[in-house]
């Protein structure tokens, strides 16, 4: 029932109508009194609600912030990590042979530990005529076989075999067949302007005489980000390289630097290896490698120390011919990236293995160790 007053103000000058409740009989003061009673927990009810969703609001943006800093934190760690010396990891020569994983950065972000892909890697093989029957006969039919897309072999003089089973996936680049700093380096800068043009993420240089794990090496480049400078591998020395620096004029200085040895291997990221670019690419690396006259792996540790100021960061996972081979753990093999053999003090140096083939018919152990790695292999012996 509607008052009699209607929409009337009688006087009250456009104002709220509790200012009629003088003129009007009780129940309708009551009527009206009632109403406003309901507006106003009505209101009171919407107050609490929009405050409770702003202090909501306010707690999740804390939240963000506090996690942000946690993965911008991430730069500062792997930053701390990339200034750290490698003898602070490798110490003294009895500390060298323990092969616990080094610890990568304790926090990484997520852009960081995204599942990276072997197809974001360029592997680089470097090897001459005289091993293609050899040494590198044995790579194809073990770990290439496992990363034929991602590896390219970078040699000296054309096969046609070798280019028939590896098509454009070999490199003849008509270097010198010795074993010479200029040839060396020479198939090095082959190597890096090829990465380069291939616009992938990591750069890997391996030697014909490295069994690669390429499952490891994911594990191991997925710590880090290619957009960030990381050199990564194992020094030969458990010291600084000292080395003579041609200078103009004739003149010369000293300089000191880390390098990660050729024959273990190492990786570099995209961004880093473009900013090497001015010294490592095209005949720039050979330019480089005569001021220092070293070999192509101590080139490429003085360019990233000397002239960019970066920083090797030495990892125990690589293994080159220079160590001693047999004091690796058999459980341990499958978590090193690469492996290697040769001769070390006078000995035929490789991984322990009993088998599943005999020393006499895998003098290397590398076909024992792609069987246990790859049980499936169609050439590894089924087990009794």
């Amino acid at each position: 029932m509607r008052p009699p007053w209607g929409s009337q103000t009688l006087g009250c000058g456009g104002r709220s109508s509790l200012c009629l409740l003088g003129f009007l009989p009780w129940h309708w003061k009551l009527t009206v009194m009632r109403r406003h009673l309901l507006r106003c927990l009505s209101g009171a009810a919407l107050l609490l609600v929009t405050m409770a969703f702003l202090c909501m609001r306010h707690r999740g943006t804390q939240e963000v912030v506090r996690y942000q800093g946690v993965g911008d934190g991430t730069s500062d760690i792997l930053e701390h990590q990339a200034k750290m010396s490698p003898v602070d990891v490798l110490g003294d020569s009895s500390r060298r042979q323990e092969l616990k994983e080094p610890p990568g950065p304790s926090k990484v972000s997520s852009s960081v530990r995204r599942g990276l892909e072997l197809g974001e890697v360029f592997i680089a093989v470097k090897t001459t005529k005289r091993f293609h029957q050899t040494r590198l006969e044995l790579l194809l039919d073990t770990w290439i076989s496992k990363a034929k897309e991602q590896t390219y072999v970078f040699t000296d003089e054309e096969d046609e075999a070798l280019q028939k089973r590896m098509g454009d996936h070999v490199i003849f680049t008509n270097c010198s067949t010795e074993h010479s700093h200029p040839a060396l380096s020479c198939k090095m800068a082959a190597e890096f302007n090829a990465f380069l043009a291939s616009g992938l993420s990591w750069f890997c240089h391996l030697d014909d005489d490295n069994y690669l794990n390429p499952q490891a090496l994911l594990k191991l480049l997925s710590s880090y980000s290619p957009a960030q400078d990381i050199y990564i591998g194992k020094p030969s020395l458990n010291r600084p390289i000292h080395a003579s620096e041609t200078m103009p004029n004739n003149q010369t200085r000293s300089v000191r630097f880390w390098f990660a040895t050729g024959g273990a291997g190492f990786c570099i990221s995209r961004r880093l290896a473009i900013k090497m670019a001015p010294w490592a690419s095209g005949s720039n690396f050979l330019s480089t490698s005569e001021l220092i006259r070293l070999p192509d792996d101590c080139t490429v540790g003085y360019i990233v120390e000397c002239k960019l100021g970066g920083r090797l960061l030495p990892n125990m996972l690589f293994h080159s011919h220079l160590e001693n081979l047999q004091l690796i753990p058999r459980p341990q093999l499958p978590q090193q990236v690469t492996l290697s053999y040769g001769v070390f003090e006078k000995k035929l140096n490789t991984v322990e293995l009993a088998g599943p083939f005999s020393q006499h018919e895998d003098p290397s152990r590398f076909q024992s160790l792609h069987c246990l790695l790859y049980p499936d292999t169609s050439w590894c012996p089924r087990p009794v």
